[in-house]
């Protein structure tokens, strides 16, 4: 049995670790506050469904319009804040350590990354919309959104910066159409009848993810780069994941099936 000491010494030790300029910002002192969010949204998916059997299907257009356009604009800032601080700052493609300094630019970066890592929470309400909605969750939605939580608040935490700024980016800007095409959807079949680029919208989040792994795997090759390669690692496994999970949702849903939401 392991004894409460090196537990203990171990998890201090990894807090020492985190970046110091984030450490008092919300949410990010410690793990356990986004750890119980994480639980949270666990017991949701498990019992949400459940409370909701007896219930009659929740009509929630207005509301699920106005949280998908907020979500467009949040991702089209957090795009833009990526992509300027990323220029301005000459970052490589090849190869980026993370600027733990306080240099505004360097400080910059790290706001957009916890802005981004917040944005995951707020996305959970997909789930929770879907569940009052009486809609059917999958296997993949769950996953995402879940794994997505905890490991940004590792990218914030750790690495806020670097490397992890490219594939932020790249997401942020698939979020922009995305939600674009959810609020639009969730007009109703009037409107549902024009959008015919839903496949294509799949096509694009499997694209980002095969240039996520591209991303990883040349900063990989490069043994000299002073990006930690655990998280390297860490990302390039979780892209396969997702290019894994998303192509089986493609061939599933554009082969004479209707698309489910994810």
């Amino acid at each position: 049995m392991i004894s409460a000491g090196p537990v203990s010494r171990f998890y201090e030790w990894m807090l020492s670790k985190g970046d110091t300029r984030v450490q008092e910002w919300p949410l990010m002192a410690t793990p356990g506050p986004v750890l119980t969010i994480f639980l949270m949204y666990l017991i949701t998916i498990k019992q949400g469904p459940k409370l909701m059997e007896a219930q009659k299907a929740m009509d929630l257009k207005k509301c699920i319009v106005v949280y998908n356009l907020g979500l467009v604009a949040l991702s089209a800032y957090m795009f833009y804040e990526f992509l300027v601080s990323s220029v301005l700052a000459g970052y490589s493609y090849i190869c980026q350590p993370v600027d733990y300094s306080t240099n505004p630019l360097a400080l910059r970066m790290a706001n957009v990354c916890w802005w981004y890592f917040f944005s995951k929470i707020i996305e959970l309400l997909d789930t929770v919309f879907l569940i009052l909605r009486k809609k059917p969750i999958s296997f993949l939605h769950a996953y995402h959104h879940s794994t997505m939580l905890l490991n940004w608040w590792l990218g914030v935490k750790y690495i806020a910066g670097g490397q992890s700024w490219f594939l932020a980016m790249l997401n942020t800007f698939v979020h922009v159409i995305m939600y674009s095409y959810y609020g639009l959807s969730a007009l109703g079949p009037q409107v549902q009848k024009y959008l015919w680029w839903k496949k294509y919208l799949t096509i694009l989040q499997l694209t980002q993810f095969f240039g996520v792994v591209i991303h990883t795997g040349v900063n990989m090759l490069q043994g000299d780069c002073e990006f930690p390669q655990g998280f390297n690692y860490a990302v390039f496994l979780y892209a396969i994941s997702l290019i894994i999970l998303f192509g089986n949702f493609f061939s599933k849903t554009y082969n004479g099936k209707q698309g489910k939401r994810q």
